[in-house]
């Protein structure tokens, strides 16, 4: 049977695990299997305790906890499977329609004449009837430039829109941006120009969150008026109010760098940092029941404020229910049990919204907490310190290890980079961030604005000092990437290495270092196959070239983008990384180049045996005269010279289109590999085409 003490975190592993397996299971079927299970199983967990005397039931303890555990887990799944609105019979997607009436569902951002916001479906046309529908839908909506339309959340529109599914990545390592839409119940998205719209002038969304999201506008705005300059500006909406401001690349670049990312965030930690200064000043109405009930009652509606002041940004909210039950339980439960508190907060949180299991900020929040509150005591022992003032700052540093030593593996896996100075970072910052988070609630009340030039000049100091650490030698290993196995095996290493030292097990200890070895063997296998490599990527993109031929841990990548690009960054860098790519040599294909294998010239690309022939717009209306055999043709920039004008001396394998060429001409080209009976690859819209010579 579940211990009580622990009850919330014994049944959270199987609901959790319930979430996980049938989230990739979207199907009616299994939809109508989960209900009929959980009633089965329901109903003989309550015939068991209703009969309990008369079957000895106490003697069933081991099969009372696996039916509980099954319970769970069927629960689990089935609001996973309910939770997707792909599987309700009313979803927009199942069929099209011309028009469709949907409400703004989030706060719009705006990037250059794109605006980008999700929208909650209600109806669609057909036929001249309004039908009722539901789901969510991504729209990038085109401004007009002369008078765009300015919306906010929950404004109703009428929209003229061809939906359609999200794409999935189309290049090696690129960041998946479907899975994670998908992660918030958004499979659908549309590009429109603002004539396709119509504004109806009804606001129909939530009147909580629309008021925080005005209270939010307010704040910024005072923000806005009391601090002139402009990063400071930024890294304060961003820091305290949770606005998405333009924090410039450098100052993004330094907290990252240094460990202190979180502290841009709105999360966890601005949320304990106002319940321990609360806590602290109200630490006088300890004594007696009522007045503990009051503490409670005043400390949860301020950090509920706070939230609404943020607008009720989704990581705040996280934070505000975890400290709500968490104080709640301090002064209502017997039941003290700090895991099982934390695991309650976690319970309440899946069963609203079970796809926050996926949200990268949910995991890192419960887990760096979980350290906090296992590692941080156990950490803190290793080094008695008498000094007052010394044993605070040991305190912190056990504090910020803690914490990082849980999350690190996550961080490498999802972010690819490890600060090296994080202990300093978060050391300095700890005291900046404290006080930041002070007086920037402070001075949105009127007459204690006057402190803000202070409020400023502590941002600037803190973000110049944390510049200064990033610039020091070797201050984050970047490109840092590891596969979904080595997770598992770090994760398990150092799950095994802390439980070890905690309880002074060599076997365990044993273990952790054998589960280190393999991970660690891992590692070196994939080294040396990145060693002996030898390939060629013909990148997917929307309008631009980008081919990489790489020989070991270098490449010569053949691209008309510069290294600073958003396409590069986002689409080719990504895979160069992850293939522990070190050295890249940039060059365009108007360019004749020789370097070891690789060789261009007269149109003719040449990498090892692989040899391309390229024509392109310099071969319009021209006759090749040439002959050999080539693996490829490479049809770039909308050439015009006619392909079955190709010497009859030319032989190739397959067909190479790549997206600087029109939606049209990619038509045509397809339709002669067609007719030709070679293999055509498309690079725009298609995944990538990766030729592997070292096999």
């Amino acid at each position: 049977m579940f211990k009580t003490e622990y009850i919330f975190a014994r049944i959270l592993l199987p609901m959790t695990i319930g979430i996980l397996v049938f989230y990739f299971f979207p199907n009616t079927a299994c939809l109508l299997l989960l209900k009929i299970v959980t009633l089965i199983i329901l109903v003989i967990i309550l015939a068991i305790n209703l009969t309990y005397k008369k079957l000895n039931a106490h003697r069933l303890k081991g099969i009372t906890g696996i039916l509980i555990f099954a319970f769970f887990f069927v629960f689990g799944s089935l609001l996973c499977l309910l939770n997707n609105e792909t599987l309700n019979e009313h979803y927009f997607a199942k069929k099209s329609y011309p028009y469709l009436k949907v409400w703004v569902n989030d706060e719009p951002e705006q990037t250059n004449d794109i605006l980008r916001f999700k929208a909650r479906v209600v109806s669609g046309y057909e036929n001249r009837e309004q039908v009722k529908l539901n789901g969510q839908l991504l729209v990038a909506l085109k401004l007009d430039s002369i008078n765009p339309v300015r919306l906010k959340y929950g404004d109703e529109l009428i929209i003229s829109a061809k939906y359609l599914e999200v794409e999935p990545p189309y290049n090696p390592a690129e960041f998946d941006f479907k899975s994670w839409l998908a992660g918030q119940n958004i499979y659908e998205q549309t590009f429109i120009n603002q004539n396709h719209l119509l504004k109806t002038q009804r606001n129909i969304g939530n009147p909580i969150i629309k008021f925080a999201l005005d209270l939010r506008e307010k704040q910024v705005a005072k923000y806005r008026k009391l601090i002139k300059n402009d990063e400071a500006f930024a890294v304060a909406s961003t820091l305290i109010l949770g606005y998405r401001a333009d924090l410039s690349k450098d100052t993004l670049a330094a907290y990252s760098k240094t460990g202190t990312i979180h502290a841009l965030s709105v999360s966890g930690s601005h949320v304990a940092i106002i319940f321990l200064v609360l806590d602290f000043f109200l630490i006088f109405l300890n004594k007696k029941r009522a007045l503990r009930i009051f503490k409670f009652v005043l400390i949860c509606s301020l950090i509920w404020t706070y939230a609404l002041i943020t607008g009720l940004s989704p990581s705040v909210v996280r934070s505000a229910i975890m400290i709500t039950i968490f104080i709640a339980s301090k002064t209502f439960a017997r039941n003290k049990n700090s895991y099982n508190i934390l695991a309650f907060a976690a319970f309440c949180q899946l069963v609203y919204n079970p796809f926050l299991i996926w949200d990268v900020g949910f995991q890192l929040s419960y887990i760096s907490v979980f350290g906090l509150i296992y590692l941080q005591p156990k950490i803190y022992k290793w080094v008695y310190i008498k000094n007052k003032w010394l044993d605070r700052i040991w305190q912190l540093i056990a504090l910020s290890l803690s914490a990082q030593l849980v999350t690190f593996p996550l961080c490498i896996y999802y972010f690819h980079q490890f600060p090296v100075y994080f202990l300093l970072g978060n050391l300095f910052i700890s005291i900046p961030l404290f006080i930041i988070m002070i007086l920037g609630i402070a001075i949105l009340i009127p007459f204690i604005d006057r402190l803000a030039p202070i409020f400023e000049w502590i941002i600037i100091t803190t973000n110049t000092v944390l510049k200064w650490i990033a610039d020091l030698p070797y201050s984050t290993f970047s490109a840092v990437w590891i596969n979904l196995p080595e997770l598992l095996l770090l994760c398990l290493a150092l799950g095994l290495f802390v439980y070890s030292l905690s309880r002074f097990n060599k076997k365990i200890l044993f273990t952790s270092l054998s589960v280190f070895i393999a991970y660690q063997s891992m590692v070196f296998y994939y080294d040396y196959i990145a060693g002996k490599q030898k390939k060629i990527i013909f990148f997917s993109l929307r309008k631009n070239y980008s081919t990489a031929f790489i020989d070991a841990h270098n490449a010569i990548l053949v691209t008309d983008l510069e290294p600073e690009n958003k396409n590069y960054q986002f689409f080719v860098k990504p895979a160069l990384d992850e293939m522990q790519i070190r050295n890249i040599r940039f060059i365009n294909l108007k360019q004749d180049t020789v370097l070891g294998t690789f060789i261009k010239r007269n149109r003719q690309v040449i990498f090892d045996q692989y040899k391309i022939l390229l024509i392109d717009e310099s071969l319009n209306y021209k006759n090749i005269k040439l002959s050999g055999e080539f693996s490829s043709l490479w049809l770039h920039n909308n050439t015009r010279y006619k392909l079955n004008n190709l010497p009859k001396e030319v032989h190739y394998k397959s067909i190479i289109i790549d997206a600087s060429n029109k939606d049209y001409k990619i038509e045509e080209f397809k339709v002669f590999a067609e007719n030709m009976k070679k293999g055509a690859n498309i690079l725009k819209k298609n995944k990538a085409y990766l030729i592997d010579l070292s096999q």
